[in-house]
């Protein structure tokens, strides 16, 4: 009822107007004009959800009135889409900003134990003869340096024994004589003789025993050259040796070395001295610090991997030559700018990355990569530090929504 009474008020003072005009009454700067008044133009923004259809709710877009400038919308370049916020948040999108940072690259491996080469010992003789006595009767049992192993008769060793006692004899008598000639061949006599025991590594405890109580030892004893566990035992009782027979073999298992493979592409990350972590799958428990001492210079040609030489204190001697080991390598690469590896969209040839630029535009660019370490991987170019990149990249080869169909039209996107 209200607005139908302002509607007939209207009428009625827009017709005395209208007569008032007619009739001259009205003042000449307040006549109306019987021509239409342009109305003012209506700019009607795109609205981006539709499409670039945006229309008056009039009937149509009216023409600006002379003076007016429209603004046309600049077109995208072929590298930025524009999505909006809804459909960012519903194909799950997340942003990061890349940054420099300090990444380590772990390289993790296999070993195996093997017997320090340096703690390893054959223990032989220089003489034949017959194993009289074993004091080390088998295998695993556990020696100290210098402990007797056995004792040898010889019968080469019971006549070069008797033959220095008689030079020893011979050089304290004659050394006193008057002629020169007698002293020196006294001398050199007993020189051969002491020569020759040495070089049946007959110690000089042994030389000053024979020299004090004069008497021939019939056995020679074998000592331990080391500490450390008999793994191989030949030597029997009574049982018949020649020159170069090995008789034991000792190791020292308290340091080991641990040979593990670096695959081809991670030996640059490798260095001699770098410290490494050693655990073992069926001991959680176990965990040991090794450093590697050697870096082989022969890479595998069907495995395409390269030897790496760990050495490490072995207490309790847990780990066993021959036991597989799992080795753990961290390298330092320094301050770089990296970026999550799921940013990265790889199609074969290229590697690009979406970049945020706000409002829902991503614009994708084709990067350059360096190093890799997990999860974060390292670029050289197409990103700079501060920009706004895209980490959830992932869907844009498996989603069949509209951001898959303008990413497989982009320029430079197909194969």
């Amino acid at each position: 009822m209200v607005a139908r009474l302002r509607h007939i008020c209207i009428q009625v003072v827009t017709g005395m107007l209208v007569v008032l005009a007619l009739s001259g009454l009205a003042p000449a700067g307040e006549r109306l004009s019987t021509t239409p008044t342009r109305q003012p133009a209506i700019v009607v923004a795109a609205d981006p959800h539709a499409g670039g259809h945006g229309a008056a709710s009039h009937g149509g877009s009216t023409p600006a009135a002379p003076g007016e400038r429209t603004v046309e919308p600049s077109p995208q370049p072929e590298n930025v889409i524009a999505l909006s916020p809804e459909r960012l948040q519903a194909i799950g999108v997340k942003f990061e900003l890349a940054k420099r940072r300090a990444v380590e690259r772990s390289i993790r491996t296999v070993g195996q134990v093997e017997i320090d080469e340096r703690r390893l010992v054959h223990v032989n003789i220089k003489l034949e003869g017959w194993i009289d006595q074993l004091f080390v009767n088998s295998t695993g049992e556990r020696v100290k340096k210098g402990k007797m192993l056995l004792t040898l008769y010889s019968p080469d060793l019971v006549a070069t024994q008797t033959e220095y006692l008689l030079a020893y004899k011979s050089q304290q008598t004659l050394g006193q004589s008057a002629f020169p000639e007698v002293v020196e061949r006294a001398k050199a006599l007993l020189d051969v003789t002491r020569r020759r025991l040495k070089l049946w590594d007959i110690t000089q405890d042994h030389l000053d025993d024979l020299e004090r109580t004069g008497e021939v030892q019939r056995t020679l004893p074998i000592h331990a050259p080391l500490s450390g566990t008999v793994i191989k035992k030949v030597a029997l009782a009574g049982m018949y040796v020649k020159p170069g027979d090995e008789l034991y073999t000792i190791a020292d298992l308290s340091q080991i070395w641990i040979t593990a493979e670096v695959y081809e592409s991670e030996l640059p990350f490798v260095k001699v001295g770098q410290t490494g972590t050693v655990s073992l799958s069926y001991d959680p428990g176990t965990v040991l610090q090794g450093r590697i001492v050697f870096i082989y210079p022969i890479l595998d040609p069907q495995t395409r991997t390269g030897k790496v030489r760990f050495e490490l204190a072995n207490p309790g001697e847990h780990l066993k030559p021959g036991m597989y080991a799992n080795v753990d390598l961290k390298s330092a690469l320094g301050t770089r700018l990296f970026v999550p590896t799921e940013a990265i969209l790889d199609s074969g040839e290229r590697q690009v990355m979406f970049i945020h630029l706000g409002e829902g535009r991503l614009e994708w660019r084709a990067v350059k990569l360096g190093v890799r370490s997990g999860e974060w991987v390292e670029v050289l170019e197409g990103v700079k530090e501060g920009d706004h990149i895209v980490t959830s990249a992932n869907f844009l080869i498996d989603s069949e929504s509209q951001l898959k169909a303008a990413v497989g039209g982009m320029k430079g996107m197909q194969h």
